[in-house]
């Protein structure tokens, strides 16, 4: 029946080109769909890989205006009860601060320069933003990817006057790693409320790099015009110590053995005003990228799912066409003692010598077009979720620096690979497919008597 089989594909070519260019193209796409969802799934694990089974303390906007320039202003105290809570294996704290640079310049573009008022620009003609952090490696600038250390170490919890420095702006004062500078407290700072002067002396330790997304209003909102700080040093500009300062967030990692969201509900009996605050997922800092991800995740299922249906459909159809029209032939058959389990033996035989190439080329073409595909999809979705967080934000005064960015930040890229494992389970999926199309077509004419099928041909 095996000969029979090869003898009827390669005779009927026509029909058999037609099944396999439909098994070829339904197997391509799975492929696809299934390579865009592994890419995705790798790409949301090395963007959120640091930040998985971790919260974020955020001040309560509804209730808490924060500091006078807006920043959070969470209490030392409160974060110190949640680390001893017993709960956290791990925490990141940020200050949000102003550093004025002395004897140095900062970056300013002529656009800028047109459209600042004379006042501002004198009064912070040096100044920076600065984010004091107790582990630069873990800050939310960095996690998103808005900024990427391109020199020198990353900070830890213990140093002491050190700063990371945009390499632009270390290019433009002639400085390096390892180079010591002189900041100070700006007076005209809104959230300088002591009204601090102080001068502190800190070593470069590292150079980062990375570029506004979007237009900025302000010097102090371009990436070149930020530092990233110790918190002992972002904390002294104001005035104050590591334990008197207010911090605008702080990210708690939960033990291992932990269950994040019973260790938040938990929190919750602190004897914290919690009114006055908020715990969020972390995941959830990056709405732009949960929902870019998101989006080719419902992609991927679609286009898989669909042409697995897609192809059980057509090939059912084809098959009964065929079998339709191949009474005769199987009422000899039954004639002549051929059994229904030898002759659907050599149905499914000739199915698999169609299926074997399309399945081979779909490898191939699936290699071929998939990076197309899906970058093609990744600019369809990314577009989609920007113009609509930018119809979400167009009434608010969000800024342009970092901050935002990292919010609004989605996938840039897929690295599809079309692997062994996946084309595997293709294969598997489209051979079920194919199996219960091949029973679905032949069972209403194999149950026939072979005088009923001759009646049958007209």
């Amino acid at each position: 029946m095996i000969r029979n089989a090869f003898a009827y594909v390669t005779r009927k070519r026509l029909k058999s080109l037609i099944i396999l260019l439909v098994i070829l193209s339904m197997s391509t796409l799975s492929l696809i769909g299934l390579s865009i969802k592994d890419a995705t799934n790798r790409a949301a694990n090395k963007t959120f890989g640091s930040i998985t089974n971790s919260f974020t303390m955020e001040i309560n906007r509804q209730v808490n205006p924060g500091t006078p320039r807006g920043s959070g202003n969470i209490r030392g105290e409160d974060i110190k009860k949640i680390v001893d809570s017993g709960h956290i294996d791990n925490y990141i704290k940020r200050i949000g601060a102003v550093a004025d640079l002395v004897d140095h310049d900062i970056i300013r573009t002529q656009e800028i320069t047109n459209s600042e008022d004379p006042d501002r620009a004198e009064k912070f003609k040096r100044t920076t933003m600065m984010t004091g952090v107790n582990d630069s490696s873990k800050e939310t600038k960095f996690v998103s990817g808005a900024f990427k250390l391109v020199e020198g170490k990353h900070l830890t919890k213990d140093d002491k006057n050190k700063i990371l420095m945009h390499k632009a702006l270390a290019e433009k004062n002639n400085l390096k790693v390892g180079d010591k500078i002189k900041i100070k407290s700006n007076v005209y700072d809104a959230d300088n409320e002591k009204q601090a002067n102080e001068t502190i002396e800190v070593e470069i330790k590292g150079l980062f790099d990375g570029h506004n997304n979007g237009g900025v209003s302000a010097a102090t909102e371009l990436y070149e015009n930020t530092l990233i700080g110790d918190v002992h040093t972002a904390a002294k500009l104001y005035g104050n110590t590591e334990q008197t300062a207010v911090y605008q967030d702080a990210t708690f990692f939960v033990k291992g053995n932990k269950n994040l969201d019973k260790v938040m509900k938990d929190l919750g009996k602190l004897n914290i005003n919690w009114n006055q605050y908020n715990l969020v997922k972390s995941s959830s800092n990056y709405p732009a990228l949960q929902q870019s991800i998101s989006g080719i995740y419902s992609i991927a299922n679609k286009l898989f799912g669909g042409s697995l249906i897609f192809a059980g459909l057509v090939v059912s159809l084809l098959l009964f066409l065929w079998m339709n029209a191949r009474k005769k032939e199987i009422a000899v058959l039954l004639s002549i003692g051929i059994s229904k389990g030898k002759i659907f033996l050599q149905f499914a035989s000739e199915l698999v010598f169609i299926s074997i190439p399309a399945f081979a080329c779909s490898y191939f073409e699936a290699s071929y077009l998939g990076k197309e595909m899906g970058n093609r999809i990744l600019k369809k979705v990314t577009g989609d979720v920007s113009k609509r967080l930018a119809g979400e934000s167009s009434g608010t005064q969000l800024g342009g620096g970092a901050e935002v960015d990292g919010f609004n930040k989605t996938l840039t890229s897929l690295d599809i690979e079309v692997g062994m494992k996946i084309f595997i389970h293709v294969v598997i999926f489209m051979v079920v497919i194919l199996a219960i199309s091949l029973l679905i077509s032949s069972f209403n004419i194999l149950r026939k008597k072979p005088k009923d099928l001759l009646t049958d041909i007209k």
